[in-house]
């Protein structure tokens, strides 16, 4: 069974999650690490738990969520995925680092493309892969139903939902995701956001003031 590990870095207090096995295998999923302090805080924790790197995959690739994605890269020799409707986001990654003025001057290329309704493999662990559009065009959630949770990038929140005054992004759409994709879970089911604490399902139906179930 898999066990999540939540970190928090960069200026957008943007949420980095590691997915650890039984085997000490490990998956990376929104590197939003920002300079080589961040970076060593991530490096650090694998070091010192024994943990073996196989691959980094996002849920979008808006800045604060890829700025650490070229370290691990390098570092570990292993590869990232993202969903193919997000490379003009990717495209445009330089130019908003500017706009926001960070140092961020090469963008990451991805090595493969995921797919809703294909499951990811994660060691003997399967997450569902689902389309959730409306804060970025390719916006995954990654369900991991044994675990009763969801890690859901920046769609739902605790008590608020994704932003959508951003190039690519459309309200009715995100709206939509939340509840086709994501109410229908379990109430009980974790929901891990981009930003902010961990809610669950059902508070959000219950309580969220954007979007009741």
């Amino acid at each position: 069974m898999l066990q999540l590990v939540q970190f928090t870095f960069n200026p957008f207090s943007e949420n980095t999650y590691l997915w650890i096995n039984e085997h000490k295998e490990c998956w990376i999923t929104d590197p939003g690490m920002y300079g080589a302090e961040e970076e060593s805080v991530l490096t650090s924790y694998i070091a010192e738990q024994g943990l073996t790197p196989k691959f980094i995959f996002n849920t979008h690739t808006h800045i604060d969520h890829i700025f650490g994605v070229d370290a691990l890269k390098q570092k570990y020799n292993i590869q990232w995925g993202i969903h193919r409707q997000e490379l003009p986001i990717l495209d445009n990654a330089v130019g908003s680092a500017m706009m926001f003025g960070f140092n961020f001057r090469v963008a990451p290329q991805a090595d493969f493309f995921m797919e809703a309704g294909t499951p990811l493999q994660l060691g003997n662990d399967t997450l569902d892969v689902r389309l959730v559009p409306g804060h970025s065009p390719g916006s995954l959630a990654f369900y991991y139903e044994e675990g009763q949770l969801v890690v859901s990038g920046d769609v739902l929140f605790q008590h608020s939902i994704g932003r959508t005054d951003l190039p690519g992004c459309n309200h009715e759409d995100l709206l939509q995701s939340i509840r086709q994709q994501l109410y229908p879970l379990p109430e009980a089911t974790k929901v891990y956001s981009g930003h902010g604490p961990y809610t669950t399902i059902g508070e959000e139906k219950k309580a969220n003031p954007f979007i009741r179930g």
